[in-house]
C-alpha cells in the first residue's frame, strides 16, 4: 500500500482525471458528442442546403406510347423505259414537284412512228379491198337469185367480205399496237410526287429488255407520307381501345423529342404480332403539307391513347429512386421532409404522382447530393413559370409553379471585427483573446 501514499501516484491519478475531462468536454472520447462537439455538430446540421422547389398542381395528363418509327412514301415509282431506242430529253429538273401525267422523258419516236404509219396503210387498203368485196357481193346475189350466176359463187363472195372484214378488225388491232408502242416512246409521270437525281443521262440508249438497269427517274410522293413503327404487344390493347373511341393522334417529335414535325393519325394496325421481337407494326399518316418529313427519315413518335384527368403533376426531377420506391423532399417550414410517393405515367418533363403528395405543395427538385430528411433547406433556384411541351398537342405547355428566392449566404466576418461573443459556445473566447492570455501566460 506504500504506492497509494506516494506523492507520484497521486499526481499521475489527478493527471489522468484531468485528461479524461478535457476529452469529454471537446468531444474527442468515442461515442460522446461532448459540450464544443454537440455544438460543431449543431452548426453543421443547421447550414441550410440550396435546392430548387416546385409547385405541385392539377392537370390533365395525356396517356402517350414512345416509339421510333421510319418515314415511308405513299407511293414510290421507278420510271423505265417499254421500248428501246435513244434517250433524247429529260424535260424536268432534278428535285422538282411533277403532276401525273407530265412528261419525264422521251425516247426517240421515229422507228415506231413508221410502225404506226405503216399500220395505218395497210387498213386503208384493206378497207379498199372490202369495199370492191361488198359490191361484187351485191351484183353476185342479184345474178344468183335471177338465175343468171350460179349460187357458188355468190356463197364465195359471200366469205370473201367477211374475210376482209376480219381482215380490216385486224389492221386496226395492229395500229392501236403500234400507237401504243409510240406512246411508250413519250414516258410520263404516273403519279404527283417529286423528282429525284436522274439515273441516266441524254444520249444513252435504253433496252426494254435488261429488267437490270436502275430505271431513268424515281419520282417519290410526298404528300400524304407514311410513318411505319412498332410498339410492344403489351401497349397493343390499350391503341385499340383509344382506336375504337377514334382515331388516336400520332405525333412526330425531332430527334430532340420536343420539336414537333407533324401530327397525323394512326391509319392501320398490322394483322400479326413479330414473334421474334414481340412487337406490332403500326402506320400513321400525315399531311406533310410542310415537307418536315422525308422518306427514309427516323422520328421520334409519340401516340396519345389516353388522358388522366385532374393528375397531381410535379417534375421529372423531384422524383427519386430508393430501395423501397420512389420518394420525394417536400419543403415545410424551410426543412426537407422525406416523403414516399405512387408514381403513374411520367416522361423527361413531369410525372404524375397517384399518392403520397397533395396539391399545391412545395418539392424539391434539386440540390439531392447533400440532402437528408429533417435536413434546413435554402431555395436557391425558383422554377416559376417553367414550362415544356404538352404530348397532347405539341403546342400547349405545362408550367410548374414554384416559391423561393436567391439563396442568402452566411454573412463571414469582416477581418480585424471581432466576431460577437454571443454566437460562440459557451465558455469559449474569441480567438484574439485566448492568443492574447497564452501571450500574457508565456
Amino acid at each position: 500500500m506504500r504506492f497509494l501514499r506516494s506523492r507520484r501516484f497521486w499526481l499521475g491519478a489527478g493527471a489522468l482525471v484531468l485528461a479524461i475531462l478535457a476529452a469529454w468536454r471537446f468531444g474527442w472520447l468515442p461515442g460522446t458528442g461532448g459540450v464544443l462537439g454537440s455544438d460543431k455538430k449543431k452548426q453543421a446540421y443547421d447550414v441550410a442546403v440550396p435546392v430548387g422547389v416546385a409547385t405541385t398542381r392539377v392537370q390533365d395528363v395525356p396517356v402517350t406510347i414512345d416509339a421510333v418509327g421510319t418515314v415511308q412514301a405513299l407511293n414510290t415509282v421507278t420510271i423505265r423505259t417499254q421500248v428501246s431506242g435513244k434517250l433524247l430529253k429529260l424535260p424536268f429538273t432534278e428535285g422538282e414537284d411533277v403532276k401525273k401525267g407530265d412528261i419525264v422523258a422521251q425516247i426517240e419516236p421515229d422507228p415506231y412512228q413508221a410502225v404506226y404509219d405503216q399500220a395505218v396503210a395497210k387498213k386503208a387498203q384493206d378497207e379498199a379491198n372490202l369495199a370492191n368485196a361488198r359490191i361484187d357481193l351485191v351484183r353476185y346475189q342479184k345474178l344468183a337469185a335471177n338465175k343468171y350466176g350460179s349460187e357458188q359463187q355468190y356463197e364465195t363472195q359471200k366469205w370473201l367480205v367477211a374475210q376482209l372484214e376480219a381482215q380490216v378488225r385486224s389492221d386496226q388491232g395492229a395500229i392501236d399496237a403500234a400507237k401504243t408502242t409510240l406512246n411508250w416512246a413519250t414516258i410520263r409521270s404516273p403519279i404527283d410526287g417529286r423528282t429525284g437525281i436522274r439515273l441516266v443521262d441524254v444520249g444513252n440508249i435504253l433496252d426494254a429488255s435488261n429488267t437490270a438497269t436502275n430505271g431513268i427517274i424515281v419520282i417519290t410522293q410526298l404528300r400524304p407520307i407514311f410513318v411505319i413503327f412498332t410498339i410492344p404487344q403489351e401497349s397493343l390493347l390499350a391503341l385499340q381501345r383509344a382506336q375504337a373511341k377514334g382515331t388516336p393522334p400520332v405525333q412526330a417529335l425531332g430527334p430532340d423529342n420536343a420539336t414537333l414535325l407533324e401530327t397525323g393519325a394512326v391509319s392501320a394496325i398490322d394483322n400479326q404480332i413479330d414473334q421474334t421481337t414481340g412487337t406490332a407494326k403500326i402506320r400513321a399518316t400525315y399531311a406533310n403539307e410542310k415537307l418536315h418529313l422525308w422518306p427514309g427519315q427516323f422520328v421520334n413518335v409519340r401516340v396519345v391513347v389516353d388522358t388522366v384527368k385532374n393528375a397531381i403533376v410535379v417534375p421529372s426531377p423531384a422524383i427519386q429512386r430508393g430501395p423501397n420506391g420512389a420518394y420525394v423532399y417536400v419543403l415545410d417550414n424551410n426543412r426537407a421532409v422525406f416523403r414516399a410517393v405512387t408514381t403513374g405515367q411520367q416522361d423527361e418533363h413531369i410525372a404524375v404522382v397517384t399518392s403520397g403528395l397533395g396539391r399545391d405543395e412545395q418539392v424539391i427538385t434539386s440540390g439531392f447530393s447533400r440532402l437528408s430528411s429533417g435536413a434546413k433547406v435554402s431555395v436557391a433556384q425558383s422554377a416559376e413559370g417553367a414550362t415544356e411541351k404538352s404530348a397532347q398537342d405539341g403546342d400547349s405547355a405545362r408550367s410548374f409553379g414554384a416559391t423561393g428566392a436567391a439563396a442568402q449566404g452566411a454573412a463571414k466576418p469582416q477581418a480585424g471585427v471581432v466576431p460577437d461573443q454571443s454566437t460562440l459556445p459557451a465558455g469559449r473566447a474569441p480567438r484574439g483573446d485566448r492568443l492574447r492570455g497564452s501571450a500574457r501566460t508565456r
